[in-house]
């Protein structure tokens, strides 16, 4: 017989996030979130919209009208921004150098595309000459990048492949989901076409809601697909020219008449999660793009001075590093697992491990959204000092708070 009596109210225990995502969110969120539904084309809400798209205008630094939310984890903004775009057996271009840009393949490859990829070992970035190269080589139609890969803790430049992918007329799509909010990105300056990313990194909310934008070339490649659906179709919508967009979630075109004027029904918006949303847009804006990115990159220097101050090596090359998330090399005699284990069962804190060739080889500490902050990184190097000393891995004692707090003392 079920016993209702077995199953409490949810509780979660007292976590401090200092891994590649999720983190903490932010309490004003939290209580954003705690606000009352109204129906989806309340005033209200429909106003609550239009603040959303403005917001998010400003944090991708765009003036692109189809700024909006996709309903679902940042993967889902990804789907929407690929499969809209994407044509059966068009050529995609795919930068591969960590586990996300290998999710960028295997999402191309599902909407039908011809996918080729230039490669490097993971933890390095491509240069514009290697990816002006690999363009004229094989001459796509679409562009694939992921600007932060977590896997690697590595920032891509885009600032100059914007240009090149104008020049040869290729649709220019980057994956932000760890880097908005944190790094600088520079939608329109950088002649992005299409951005999306998520909230549960620098944006400092919860996953599920995915904010994208695109650029009006973008736009228009995915209205040459479109095809209204039965129900909500009147005699003044026009199908495209080109194949319909396979998915119907996650079809651009009809997102943007959900988000515009038109409001046309296409799914029940996610009214709690929209709150989110724009409330983390409202609060990285209250502070400004240039201070969250300064903050983001403070607390992660300060992370990576306590680091190397500890003995410990950080991956990769630390001039492409993102300023909120740090690949450490595990010491080869200690056991990886076991010291993220006592980090969370005696301290409370998470910090991440990695996949693929770099499992079991690294740690990634994230320092982002609202646990970009003196006190978290603080008290994750004296637990993560602590705890190697506890496992007999030899430290110098105290320096990695020395010279965290000398990096403080010096902004």
């Amino acid at each position: 017989m079920f016993d209702i009596s077995k199953y409490d109210q949810i509780n979660p225990p007292a976590r401090l996030l200092m891994g590649p995502g999720p983190i903490n969110a932010d309490p004003r969120v939290l209580r954003a979130m705690s606000a009352q539904l109204v129906g989806q084309y309340d005033p209200s809400m429909t106003g609550y919209m239009n603040e959303t798209m403005e917001l998010y205008r400003e944090v991708f630094r765009t003036r692109n009208q189809q700024t909006f939310l996709v309903d679902g984890t940042s993967r889902a903004g990804i789907e929407a921004m690929l499969v809209s775009a994407i044509r059966p057996g068009d050529r995609a271009l795919v930068t591969v150098a960590g586990r996300f840009g290998l999710l960028l393949c295997e999402i191309a490859r599902r909407c039908g595309a011809e996918v080729h990829t230039i490669e490097r070992p993971w933890g390095e970035i491509f240069t514009p000459d290697e990816v002006e190269t690999a363009i004229e080589r094989v001459r796509p139609r679409i562009l694939l990048t992921v600007h932060g890969d977590t896997s690697t803790t590595m920032l891509q430049p885009l600032e100059e492949i914007g240009e090149i992918c104008h020049r040869r007329d290729v649709l220019f799509y980057t994956d932000a989901t760890a880097t908005l909010g944190g790094n600088t990105l520079e939608t329109d300056a950088w002649g992005l076409d299409a951005v999306s990313s998520g909230l549960q990194k620098c944006m400092g909310g919860p996953s599920g809601t995915a904010p994208v934008t695109m650029s009006p070339r973008f736009v228009e490649a995915c209205e040459a697909r479109r095809l209204v659906e039965e129900g909500v179709r009147d005699a003044h919508h026009r199908r495209g020219t080109e194949p319909a967009i396979a998915s119907n979630y996650f079809d651009a075109c009809m997102l943007m008449d959900y988000w515009g004027p038109e409001r046309l029904n296409h799914h029940t918006e996610a009214t709690t999660a929209l709150y989110g949303a724009r409330e983390c847009a409202r609060i990285m804006l209250q502070e400004g793009m240039e201070k969250a990115v300064a903050r983001h990159k403070l607390h992660g220097d300060a992370m990576l001075r306590g680091i190397r101050a500890m003995g410990l090596e950080p991956f990769g090359d630390t001039a492409h590093k993102m300023n909120n998330v740090l690949g450490v090399m595990i010491p080869q005699d200690v056991n990886g697992e076991q010291v993220r284990s006592l980090m969370l069962s005696d301290f409370g804190i998470e910090i991440g491990s990695s996949f693929g060739p770099l499992k079991g080889r690294i740690w990634r500490i994230g320092t982002m959204g609202c646990n970009a902050r003196k006190d978290c990184v603080l008290t994750t190097l004296a637990a993560l000092e602590a705890v190697l000393r506890r496992l007999g891995h030899r430290v110098p004692d105290g320096q990695a708070l020395q010279e965290a707090w000398d990096c403080y003392a010096g902004n």
